[in-house]
């Protein structure tokens, strides 16, 4: 698989009144087409940081990125515009980019919603719609654009357990359906086994990345996350990654 996001010594100060802060120290990783990578850390690690400096929201202090293909920034909240239909919202990014009257890219949105079944609520509201219906309609958005790289800044959180679970299914069918590679923010262990083909675990601030796992379940094609969470070997990574979190970084 080819190698399109490649992060090689990453530091980022931050400069304060109180003086400087060092926030992320000589990280390192890789992702490969078509694959999810969880970055788990503890709350204020610098995860959202990685993120924001691989969409250019912010620069490293050093350190070098390169970036193969164009990428999509999913975040924590889901942002939709209240007073703008859920089609109206799916469109903004084209809208933004000028390019709404793109034959193509409508066709692309359209089958997005009938696929993955928002076709029907097109026209309502999204104080009419679910949290993880919501998250849905977030995810269609960030691929309307159709980046190669998805950027997904722990998107479940604000939702409750149970709903959690479903949503976590419905992103990873549509990941993979739509062949899209992953960079999978996340402080909850179980989200990053369930969802990651790889695992990176940060330290405490200053972050640096203690260690890398493959994830293999031995699920293959048929992988889900809520199949993952049922198998043997999910408790073995479960209680290896929670060791080397330790208990005292969350």
């Amino acid at each position: 698989m080819e190698e399109i996001v490649k992060v090689v010594n990453l530091t980022k100060n931050f400069y304060t009144k109180e003086g400087e802060m060092e926030v992320l120290k000589n990280i390192s990783f890789t992702l490969h087409e078509g694959e999810i990578l969880s970055l788990l850390g503890p709350s204020g690690s610098g995860k959202s940081t990685i993120l924001n400096i691989l969409t250019n929201l912010l620069e490293p202090t050093s350190g070098e990125v390169s970036i193969k293909g164009t990428i999509g920034y999913m975040f924590q909240k889901d942002h939709l515009l209240e007073w703008r239909s859920i089609m109206d919202n799916i469109t903004l990014g084209l809208e933004i980019k000028k390019k709404k009257n793109d034959k193509k890219s409508m066709e692309r949105i359209e089958r997005l919603l009938k696929t993955y079944g928002l076709w029907e609520f097109r026209n309502m509201y999204p104080k009419e719609l679910s949290g993880g219906m919501r998250q849905r309609v977030a995810l269609i958005r960030t691929l309307s654009v159709d980046p190669s790289i998805l950027l997904l800044d722990e998107p479940f959180s604000a939702l409750d357990y149970q709903t959690r679970l479903m949503v976590n299914d419905d992103v990873y069918k549509v990941i993979k359906n739509e062949n899209k590679s992953v960079i999978l923010v996340t402080h909850d262990i179980s989200e990053a086994i369930a969802m990651g083909d790889k695992v990176a675990v940060l330290s405490k601030r200053p972050s640096t990345i203690k260690n890398t796992y493959n994830i293999d379940l031995d699920l293959g094609s048929s992988k889900t996350p809520f199949k993952s969470r049922k198998v043997p070997a999910f408790q073995t990574y479960f209680d290896l990654l929670w060791k080397e979190l330790d208990n005292n970084e969350f």
